[in-house]
Protein backbone atom coordinates (compact mmCIF):
# COMPACT_ATOMS: atom_id res chain seq x y z
CA UNK A 1 0.00 0.00 0.00
CA UNK A 2 1.18 3.31 -1.29
CA UNK A 3 -0.87 5.51 1.38
CA UNK A 4 -1.71 3.60 4.77
CA UNK A 5 -3.59 4.75 7.60
CA UNK A 6 -3.81 1.77 10.83
CA UNK A 7 -6.51 2.22 13.99
CA UNK A 8 -5.09 0.10 17.37
CA UNK A 9 -7.42 -0.21 19.75
CA UNK A 10 -7.67 -1.62 23.38
CA UNK A 11 -11.26 -2.02 24.79
CA UNK A 12 -12.30 -3.27 27.97
CA UNK A 13 -16.14 -4.51 28.15
CA UNK A 14 -18.23 -5.30 31.28
CA UNK A 15 -19.91 -8.52 31.30
CA UNK A 16 -22.13 -8.43 27.94
CA UNK A 17 -23.38 -10.53 24.46
CA UNK A 18 -22.49 -7.74 22.34
CA UNK A 19 -22.18 -10.36 19.09
CA UNK A 20 -24.03 -13.62 19.06
CA UNK A 21 -23.50 -17.10 17.06
CA UNK A 22 -26.52 -19.19 15.96
CA UNK A 23 -26.86 -20.58 19.29
CA UNK A 24 -27.06 -17.12 21.43
CA UNK A 25 -23.90 -17.34 22.94
CA UNK A 26 -21.20 -14.85 22.88
CA UNK A 27 -18.72 -15.40 19.29
CA UNK A 28 -15.63 -16.70 19.82
CA UNK A 29 -12.04 -18.05 18.91
CA UNK A 30 -9.55 -20.33 19.72
CA UNK A 31 -5.90 -18.33 19.87
CA UNK A 32 -2.87 -18.98 21.08
CA UNK A 33 -4.36 -22.03 22.45
CA UNK A 34 -6.90 -20.98 24.74
CA UNK A 35 -10.55 -19.23 24.58
CA UNK A 36 -11.04 -15.80 23.28
CA UNK A 37 -13.70 -13.64 23.17
CA UNK A 38 -14.35 -12.26 19.63
CA UNK A 39 -16.32 -9.71 17.83
CA UNK A 40 -16.66 -10.04 14.36
CA UNK A 41 -15.43 -7.74 11.86
CA UNK A 42 -18.72 -7.74 9.63
CA UNK A 43 -20.36 -6.64 13.51
CA UNK A 44 -18.01 -4.32 13.93
CA UNK A 45 -18.60 -2.45 10.54
CA UNK A 46 -21.97 -2.78 11.13
CA UNK A 47 -22.14 -0.60 13.99
CA UNK A 48 -19.48 1.60 12.10
CA UNK A 49 -22.10 2.71 9.45
CA UNK A 50 -24.82 3.04 12.06
CA UNK A 51 -22.79 5.50 14.44
CA UNK A 52 -21.91 7.62 11.36
CA UNK A 53 -25.19 7.80 9.75
CA UNK A 54 -26.20 8.74 13.28
CA UNK A 55 -23.26 11.66 13.56
CA UNK A 56 -22.36 12.37 10.44
CA UNK A 57 -20.38 15.47 10.91
CA UNK A 58 -19.57 17.36 8.17
CA UNK A 59 -20.35 14.51 5.95
CA UNK A 60 -23.56 14.53 3.90
CA UNK A 61 -26.47 12.04 3.83
CA UNK A 62 -26.11 11.01 0.33
CA UNK A 63 -22.78 10.12 0.51
CA UNK A 64 -23.83 7.04 2.45
CA UNK A 65 -25.55 3.70 1.30
CA UNK A 66 -27.93 1.49 1.62
CA UNK A 67 -27.73 -2.35 2.24
CA UNK A 68 -31.07 -3.13 0.90
CA UNK A 69 -33.13 -6.09 -0.63
CA UNK A 70 -36.32 -3.17 -0.46
CA UNK A 71 -34.89 -1.63 -3.80
CA UNK A 72 -38.31 -1.40 -5.05
CA UNK A 73 -40.16 0.52 -2.66
CA UNK A 74 -37.13 2.55 -2.36
CA UNK A 75 -37.74 3.61 -5.44
CA UNK A 76 -41.56 3.58 -6.17
CA UNK A 77 -40.98 5.92 -2.88
CA UNK A 78 -39.05 8.49 -4.76
CA UNK A 79 -40.83 8.26 -7.99
CA UNK A 80 -44.15 8.83 -6.40
CA UNK A 81 -42.83 11.99 -4.71
CA UNK A 82 -42.50 13.13 -8.51
CA UNK A 83 -46.33 12.68 -9.18
CA UNK A 84 -46.08 9.15 -10.04
CA UNK A 85 -48.52 6.76 -9.61
CA UNK A 86 -47.23 4.02 -7.35
CA UNK A 87 -48.90 1.26 -8.90
CA UNK A 88 -47.62 1.66 -12.54
CA UNK A 89 -44.28 2.81 -10.55
CA UNK A 90 -43.68 -0.51 -8.76
CA UNK A 91 -43.99 -2.06 -12.80
CA UNK A 92 -41.45 0.40 -14.07
CA UNK A 93 -39.22 -0.16 -11.54
CA UNK A 94 -39.50 -3.80 -11.69
CA UNK A 95 -39.04 -3.68 -15.41
CA UNK A 96 -35.77 -1.37 -14.74
CA UNK A 97 -34.47 -3.84 -12.59
CA UNK A 98 -34.83 -6.25 -15.14
CA UNK A 99 -32.85 -5.02 -17.61
CA UNK A 100 -30.01 -4.45 -15.20
CA UNK A 101 -30.13 -7.66 -14.99
CA UNK A 102 -31.62 -7.57 -11.21
CA UNK A 103 -34.70 -9.82 -11.09
CA UNK A 104 -37.51 -8.93 -8.12
CA UNK A 105 -39.67 -11.69 -6.56
CA UNK A 106 -43.17 -12.07 -5.74
CA UNK A 107 -42.51 -9.97 -2.38
CA UNK A 108 -41.36 -6.69 -4.54
CA UNK A 109 -37.69 -8.25 -3.01
CA UNK A 110 -34.29 -8.85 -4.46
CA UNK A 111 -32.63 -11.87 -5.02
CA UNK A 112 -29.94 -10.41 -2.32
CA UNK A 113 -28.99 -8.18 -0.69
CA UNK A 114 -28.01 -5.23 -2.77
CA UNK A 115 -24.99 -2.78 -1.37
CA UNK A 116 -25.65 0.91 -2.94
CA UNK A 117 -24.94 4.57 -2.63
CA UNK A 118 -27.91 6.42 -1.97
CA UNK A 119 -26.60 8.45 -5.02
CA UNK A 120 -26.81 5.45 -7.31
CA UNK A 121 -30.63 4.94 -5.87
CA UNK A 122 -31.41 8.43 -7.22
CA UNK A 123 -29.89 8.69 -9.80
CA UNK A 124 -31.97 5.20 -11.44
CA UNK A 125 -35.13 6.69 -9.99
CA UNK A 126 -33.99 9.63 -12.08
CA UNK A 127 -33.83 7.47 -15.21
CA UNK A 128 -37.21 5.61 -15.00
CA UNK A 129 -39.10 8.70 -14.64
CA UNK A 130 -36.52 10.01 -17.83
CA UNK A 131 -37.63 6.95 -19.70
CA UNK A 132 -41.02 6.47 -18.24
CA UNK A 133 -42.68 5.87 -21.71
CA UNK A 134 -40.32 3.96 -22.68
CA UNK A 135 -40.33 1.07 -20.08
CA UNK A 136 -43.19 -1.43 -21.23
CA UNK A 137 -43.77 -4.48 -19.55
CA UNK A 138 -43.86 -7.48 -21.31
CA UNK A 139 -46.15 -10.00 -21.98
CA UNK A 140 -46.02 -13.20 -20.11
CA UNK A 141 -46.34 -15.94 -22.00
CA UNK A 142 -48.12 -18.80 -19.49
CA UNK A 143 -46.91 -22.55 -19.38
CA UNK A 144 -48.92 -24.77 -16.90
CA UNK A 145 -50.14 -21.39 -15.26
CA UNK A 146 -46.70 -20.26 -14.56
CA UNK A 147 -43.91 -18.95 -16.27
CA UNK A 148 -39.98 -20.65 -15.70
CA UNK A 149 -37.68 -17.89 -13.41
CA UNK A 150 -35.32 -17.82 -15.82
CA UNK A 151 -37.45 -16.95 -19.10
CA UNK A 152 -38.69 -14.04 -17.11
CA UNK A 153 -35.63 -12.73 -16.13
CA UNK A 154 -34.42 -13.23 -20.00
CA UNK A 155 -37.71 -11.63 -21.42
CA UNK A 156 -37.37 -8.48 -18.97
CA UNK A 157 -33.95 -7.70 -19.36
CA UNK A 158 -34.86 -7.77 -23.05
CA UNK A 159 -38.27 -5.85 -23.03
CA UNK A 160 -35.66 -2.93 -21.77
CA UNK A 161 -34.78 -0.93 -24.94
CA UNK A 162 -30.50 -0.80 -25.38
CA UNK A 163 -30.93 2.77 -24.87
CA UNK A 164 -32.18 1.91 -21.35
CA UNK A 165 -29.70 -0.06 -20.76
CA UNK A 166 -26.71 1.44 -21.30
CA UNK A 167 -28.03 4.22 -19.35
CA UNK A 168 -29.10 2.32 -16.18
CA UNK A 169 -25.82 -0.15 -16.47
CA UNK A 170 -24.06 3.04 -16.06
CA UNK A 171 -25.71 4.30 -12.92
CA UNK A 172 -23.66 1.55 -10.73
CA UNK A 173 -20.56 2.99 -9.96
CA UNK A 174 -20.45 3.55 -6.24
CA UNK A 175 -22.15 6.76 -6.01
CA UNK A 176 -19.39 8.52 -3.93
CA UNK A 177 -20.56 6.33 -0.92
CA UNK A 178 -18.47 6.00 2.12
CA UNK A 179 -19.67 3.10 2.98
CA UNK A 180 -19.66 1.46 -0.32
CA UNK A 181 -15.44 2.83 -0.90
CA UNK A 182 -14.76 1.43 2.49
CA UNK A 183 -16.25 -1.73 3.22
CA UNK A 184 -16.37 -2.91 -0.78
CA UNK A 185 -19.25 -4.91 -2.69
CA UNK A 186 -20.87 -7.85 -4.50
CA UNK A 187 -23.03 -7.78 -6.79
CA UNK A 188 -23.83 -11.53 -8.19
CA UNK A 189 -25.52 -10.79 -11.39
CA UNK A 190 -23.29 -7.68 -12.08
CA UNK A 191 -19.94 -8.52 -11.42
CA UNK A 192 -18.40 -5.94 -13.12
CA UNK A 193 -20.27 -3.22 -10.60
CA UNK A 194 -18.34 -5.32 -7.87
CA UNK A 195 -15.78 -2.69 -5.53
CA UNK A 196 -12.92 -3.77 -3.62
CA UNK A 197 -12.93 -2.56 -0.62
CA UNK A 198 -10.51 0.42 0.80
CA UNK A 199 -10.54 -1.07 4.16
CA UNK A 200 -9.78 -4.06 5.84
CA UNK A 201 -11.10 -4.31 10.20
CA UNK A 202 -9.58 -7.38 11.93
CA UNK A 203 -12.08 -9.59 13.98
CA UNK A 204 -11.83 -8.25 17.56
CA UNK A 205 -10.00 -10.82 20.21
CA UNK A 206 -9.60 -10.84 23.45
CA UNK A 207 -6.23 -10.32 24.99
CA UNK A 208 -6.70 -12.76 27.43
CA UNK A 209 -8.74 -16.09 27.57
CA UNK A 210 -11.86 -15.95 28.78
CA UNK A 211 -14.85 -18.11 30.41
CA UNK A 212 -18.27 -18.40 29.57
CA UNK A 213 -20.82 -17.29 31.95
CA UNK A 214 -24.62 -17.91 32.53
CA UNK A 215 -26.97 -15.78 33.46
CA UNK A 216 -30.30 -17.08 35.04
CA UNK A 217 -33.06 -15.10 34.88
CA UNK A 218 -37.01 -15.02 35.63
CA UNK A 219 -39.89 -12.99 35.22
CA UNK A 220 -42.87 -12.32 37.40
CA UNK A 221 -46.77 -11.70 36.05
CA UNK A 222 -47.99 -8.45 37.53
CA UNK A 223 -51.65 -9.50 37.65
CA UNK A 224 -50.82 -13.22 39.24
CA UNK A 225 -52.67 -13.82 42.35
CA UNK A 226 -51.00 -12.89 45.57
CA UNK A 227 -51.39 -17.27 46.68
CA UNK A 228 -49.88 -18.00 43.35
CA UNK A 229 -45.78 -18.28 44.07
CA UNK A 230 -43.02 -18.67 41.51
CA UNK A 231 -41.73 -17.36 38.13
CA UNK A 232 -44.12 -17.23 35.06
CA UNK A 233 -40.85 -17.39 32.38
CA UNK A 234 -37.20 -18.46 32.73
CA UNK A 235 -33.87 -19.09 31.24
CA UNK A 236 -30.55 -18.74 30.88
CA UNK A 237 -27.99 -16.52 28.67
CA UNK A 238 -24.14 -16.30 28.02
CA UNK A 239 -22.17 -13.45 28.19
CA UNK A 240 -18.59 -12.60 29.26
CA UNK A 241 -16.05 -9.81 29.98
CA UNK A 242 -13.15 -9.00 28.07
CA UNK A 243 -9.87 -6.64 27.23
CA UNK A 244 -10.55 -6.40 23.11
CA UNK A 245 -7.66 -6.11 20.68
CA UNK A 246 -9.36 -4.22 17.35
CA UNK A 247 -7.46 -3.51 13.81
CA UNK A 248 -8.03 -2.06 11.21
CA UNK A 249 -6.27 -0.88 8.07
CA UNK A 250 -7.02 2.20 5.00
CA UNK A 251 -5.48 1.89 1.84
CA UNK A 252 -5.65 5.63 1.70
CA UNK A 253 -5.28 5.95 -2.62
CA UNK A 254 -7.79 2.75 -2.44
CA UNK A 255 -10.40 4.91 -0.94
CA UNK A 256 -9.69 8.13 -2.83
CA UNK A 257 -10.34 6.24 -6.09
CA UNK A 258 -13.56 4.18 -4.97
CA UNK A 259 -14.60 8.05 -4.09
CA UNK A 260 -14.17 8.95 -7.78
CA UNK A 261 -10.81 10.55 -7.08
CA UNK A 262 -13.01 13.33 -4.64
CA UNK A 263 -10.05 14.14 -2.41
CA UNK A 264 -12.14 16.60 0.37
CA UNK A 265 -14.91 13.81 0.41
CA UNK A 266 -12.37 11.40 1.47
CA UNK A 267 -10.86 13.83 3.85
CA UNK A 268 -14.58 14.38 5.66
CA UNK A 269 -15.24 10.34 4.84
CA UNK A 270 -12.08 9.47 7.07
CA UNK A 271 -12.81 12.52 10.12
CA UNK A 272 -16.29 10.71 10.21
CA UNK A 273 -15.08 6.71 9.71
CA UNK A 274 -12.09 7.19 12.52
CA UNK A 275 -14.24 8.84 14.91
CA UNK A 276 -16.84 5.91 14.26
CA UNK A 277 -14.33 3.08 14.31
CA UNK A 278 -13.44 4.37 18.16
CA UNK A 279 -16.97 5.78 19.60
CA UNK A 280 -19.54 2.71 17.98
CA UNK A 281 -20.23 -0.19 19.92
CA UNK A 282 -22.36 -3.25 18.92
CA UNK A 283 -25.58 -3.58 19.72
CA UNK A 284 -26.04 -7.02 20.93
CA UNK A 285 -27.77 -7.63 24.09
CA UNK A 286 -26.89 -3.86 25.52
CA UNK A 287 -30.31 -3.33 27.26
CA UNK A 288 -29.73 -6.58 28.88
CA UNK A 289 -25.96 -5.60 29.97
CA UNK A 290 -25.57 -1.65 29.03
CA UNK A 291 -21.66 -2.45 28.21
CA UNK A 292 -21.22 0.69 26.72
CA UNK A 293 -17.60 1.05 27.65
CA UNK A 294 -15.37 3.53 25.55
CA UNK A 295 -11.39 2.68 24.35
CA UNK A 296 -8.99 3.40 26.94
CA UNK A 297 -6.48 3.41 24.43
CA UNK A 298 -6.22 4.21 20.76
CA UNK A 299 -3.22 4.58 18.18
CA UNK A 300 -3.55 6.14 15.01
CA UNK A 301 -1.13 5.69 12.87
CA UNK A 302 0.28 6.71 8.97
CA UNK A 303 2.49 4.87 6.87
CA UNK A 304 3.77 5.21 3.23
CA UNK A 305 5.30 2.58 1.02
CA UNK A 306 4.04 0.32 3.80
CA UNK A 307 2.97 -3.09 4.55
CA UNK A 308 -0.27 -3.47 6.80
CA UNK A 309 0.64 -4.53 10.70
CA UNK A 310 -1.89 -6.39 12.62
CA UNK A 311 -0.27 -6.56 16.25
CA UNK A 312 -2.98 -9.26 17.88
CA UNK A 313 0.56 -11.62 17.98
CA UNK A 314 1.14 -9.45 21.35
CA UNK A 315 -0.97 -11.37 22.96
CA UNK A 316 -0.72 -15.18 21.28
CA UNK A 317 0.50 -15.71 24.95
CA UNK A 318 -2.59 -14.56 26.46
CA UNK A 319 -2.29 -11.02 29.39
CA UNK A 320 -3.22 -12.39 32.87
CA UNK A 321 -4.84 -10.54 35.46
CA UNK A 322 -3.08 -9.72 38.31
CA UNK A 323 -3.31 -7.12 41.46
CA UNK A 324 -0.17 -4.42 39.88
CA UNK A 325 -2.17 -3.73 36.70
CA UNK A 326 -5.67 -4.14 34.92
CA UNK A 327 -6.06 -6.61 32.18
CA UNK A 328 -5.96 -3.08 29.59
CA UNK A 329 -2.59 -1.51 31.42
CA UNK A 330 -1.04 -5.00 30.99
CA UNK A 331 -2.00 -5.26 27.56
CA UNK A 332 -0.73 -1.76 26.23
CA UNK A 333 2.53 -2.76 27.46
CA UNK A 334 2.45 -6.09 25.38
CA UNK A 335 1.28 -4.70 22.87
CA UNK A 336 3.69 -1.44 22.91
CA UNK A 337 6.56 -4.47 23.05
CA UNK A 338 5.64 -6.03 20.39
CA UNK A 339 5.15 -2.57 18.46
CA UNK A 340 8.85 -1.83 18.59
CA UNK A 341 10.34 -5.38 17.79
CA UNK A 342 8.79 -5.44 14.62
CA UNK A 343 9.24 -1.75 14.40
CA UNK A 344 13.31 -2.42 14.44
CA UNK A 345 12.59 -5.53 12.59
CA UNK A 346 10.66 -4.41 9.79
CA UNK A 347 11.51 -0.71 9.57
CA UNK A 348 8.48 0.88 7.20
CA UNK A 349 7.92 3.03 10.60
CA UNK A 350 5.29 6.40 9.60
CA UNK A 351 3.98 8.85 12.52
CA UNK A 352 1.75 7.63 15.16
CA UNK A 353 -0.48 9.57 17.58
CA UNK A 354 -1.57 7.44 21.13
CA UNK A 355 -4.85 8.26 22.85
CA UNK A 356 -4.19 6.66 26.11
CA UNK A 357 -6.16 6.75 29.45
CA UNK A 358 -4.94 4.31 31.34
CA UNK A 359 -1.93 5.04 34.43
CA UNK A 360 0.23 3.24 32.47
CA UNK A 361 2.92 5.51 30.07
CA UNK A 362 2.77 5.36 26.21
CA UNK A 363 6.44 4.37 24.89
CA UNK A 364 5.19 4.63 21.32
CA UNK A 365 3.96 7.81 19.17
CA UNK A 366 3.16 11.22 19.98
CA UNK A 367 0.32 11.68 22.75
CA UNK A 368 -3.13 13.56 22.61
CA UNK A 369 -5.47 14.70 25.11
CA UNK A 370 -9.11 13.81 23.40
CA UNK A 371 -10.06 12.17 20.17
CA UNK A 372 -10.59 15.30 18.33
CA UNK A 373 -6.61 16.07 18.30
CA UNK A 374 -6.36 12.41 17.62
CA UNK A 375 -8.57 12.46 14.51
CA UNK A 376 -6.91 15.98 13.43
CA UNK A 377 -3.11 14.77 14.00
CA UNK A 378 -4.07 12.04 11.69
CA UNK A 379 -5.90 14.41 9.02
CA UNK A 380 -3.34 16.31 8.67
CA UNK A 381 -1.08 14.10 8.23
CA UNK A 382 -3.02 12.10 5.48
CA UNK A 383 -3.13 15.91 3.94
CA UNK A 384 0.25 16.20 3.79
CA UNK A 385 1.40 12.57 2.00
CA UNK A 386 -1.00 12.73 -0.20
CA UNK A 387 -1.21 16.30 -0.91
CA UNK A 388 -4.67 17.02 -0.80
Amino acid sequence: MKHLLEIHILQNFAPSNLNRDDTGSPKDAIFGGVRRGRISSQCLKRAAREYVRDHPGGLPQEALALRTKRLVQALVEQLKAKGRDEEEARQKVEQALGGMGLKVDAEGKTQYLLFLGKQEVARIADLIEQHWDGLVAPQAEEEGGKKKAREAKKAAKEAVPDEIKKALGSVLDGGKALDVALFGRMLADLPEKNQDAACQVAHAISTHAVEREFDFYTAVDDLKPDDNAGADMLGTVEFNSACFYRYAAIDLEKLRANLQGDAELMLKSLEAFLRAMVKAKPSGKQNSFAAHNDPEYVVFTVRQEADPRNLANAFEKPIRPNKEKSLTEASLEQLEAKWQKLSEAYDQNGEAWVLNLTEVKSQIGTPVKNLGELVAKALEKVRANMGV
